[in-house]
């Protein structure tokens, strides 16, 4: 990285000894004005998308995925269920809050406010290898949590979006795994296989504990209440 990017990152080392970039002051200002242009995007697809003209119904989408990103955050980075040592984590149900913005408000909202979620996941803890990396592992593998979207408005749209995003997700990381992490497959496991298993260790678990939440009629129920509220300006 050459001097004038020193701006934005300097290089150190982890806690492996590993040579790494961590963002400096000017690089997370950088970071946070993307986010919120991505924010605003969202707000702007959701207004061409609904043809809703109505300052309330913005402000109640701003709200919404405020709360779903900030419950999103609490979850995994103060209430995780297990970290691994190489990244990744379960949680208690904060792929969940992400995915709930596109099955409120869309595809295009959901995928652009998803990929502000990414950017507002690495600047907690900005320390990243090269840029494509914390490209796939950030904006990109989180930004696939949008894809609910897909299925805003079909039968079963939420259980369908959410394993669509999951999914979406998983692809990324394992993607991650093979290009940027293979060097910590064990000798003689192939570097995809290593990565497929990685992360399924903590994403699949999430998956299950949260599709089975889903399956509960009230939790069910009352998610579809919220979707006519919003529904309803």
């Amino acid at each position: 990285m050459s001097d004038s990017s020193n701006l934005f990152a300097y290089p150190t080392t982890n806690s492996w000894d590993e040579s790494v970039f961590q963002l400096t002051v000017p690089g997370i200002i950088a970071v946070i004005v993307v986010i919120g242009v991505l924010i605003a995007l969202a707000l702007f697809f959701y207004k061409k998308d609904s043809g809703s003209t109505q300052k309330a119904s913005l402000t109640k989408q701003l709200t919404f995925s405020g709360a779903a990103m900030a419950l999103g955050l609490i979850t995994s980075e103060l209430l995780p269920t297990f970290r691994l040592p190489m990244g990744g984590s379960a949680t208690l149900f904060s792929m969940l809050f992400i995915v709930l913005i596109g099955y409120l408000f869309g595809l295009k909202a959901g995928i652009t406010s998803a990929l502000a979620y990414g950017m507002l996941q690495f600047v907690m803890d900005p320390v990243f290898y090269s840029i494509p990396q914390m490209i796939v592992d950030y904006p990109l593998a989180f930004g696939a949590l949008g894809l609910a979207g897909i299925f805003a408005n079909k039968k079963h749209g939420l259980i369908w979006g959410y394993i669509t995003g999951v999914i979406g997700r998983y692809i990324f990381a394992v993607i991650s795994g093979v290009i940027f992490f293979a060097h910590y497959a064990p000798e003689g496991t192939p570097a995809l296989v290593y990565s497929l298993g990685y992360n399924a260790t903590y994403l699949v678990p999430e998956a299950v504990i949260t599709l089975i939440l889903l399956a509960i009629p009230p939790v069910y129920k009352g998610i579809g209440q919220i979707k006519k509220m919003v529904a309803a300006v």
